[in-house]
């Protein structure tokens, strides 16, 4: 260390020898985690160094000493999650669809009064649980066309937009 360079831990004066101090002293106190009840983030520095301080940094062989040994890679990993397959998924649908296919079977073998229904001048009689049936599947029909309506819309603009990135 040249003369004049700050040293840490000796009140701002270097060694006469030119040699690091043994010990590292605090140029500020420390005081712990500013939250009570919370670790302190720096756990790789010695418990004297304060982050923002005008104390240098100690030196990496010395952080060396400081730091826990390091376990073997393969043990710090957590075990990987199961990634999704497409065959997964179809099994998690064909499973949902099932168990809604069972309770609209419920549904309808339940409400089998005979109701009358008019539509635009159309009249007729049929279960009231297949009435209401018809009717939620019409309704999911004007959603799926709407929504397809939709999509190739947004196709179509993301076409327009990539043919003019080309040019």
């Amino acid at each position: 260390m040249s003369s004049g360079q700050y040293t840490p831990g000796t009140g701002g004066q270097p060694d006469p020898n030119g040699q690091e101090p043994a010990e590292y002293v605090p140029a500020v106190p420390d005081h712990g985690p500013a939250v009570p009840g919370q670790q302190d983030s720096h756990t790789d520095l010695p418990p004297s160094y304060e982050p923002g301080s005008t104390e240098a940094r100690p030196a990496d062989d010395q952080l060396a000493e400081t730091r826990p040994a390091k376990s073997h890679p393969a043990e710090a990993r957590p075990a990987e999650e199961p990634k999704v397959t497409r065959a997964g998924v179809v099994w998690a649908a064909v499973v949902a669809s099932l168990v809604l296919l069972i309770l609209l079977i419920i549904f309808i073998l339940q409400n089998q009064d005979r109701v009358l229904v008019q539509y635009f001048g159309l009249r007729g009689e049929l279960p009231l649980g297949m009435a209401l049936f018809i009717a939620s599947v019409t309704g999911g029909v004007l959603v799926a066309a709407a929504g397809g309506v939709r999509i190739l819309q947004l196709r179509a603009s993301a076409h327009r937009a990539r043919a003019k990135n080309r040019r």
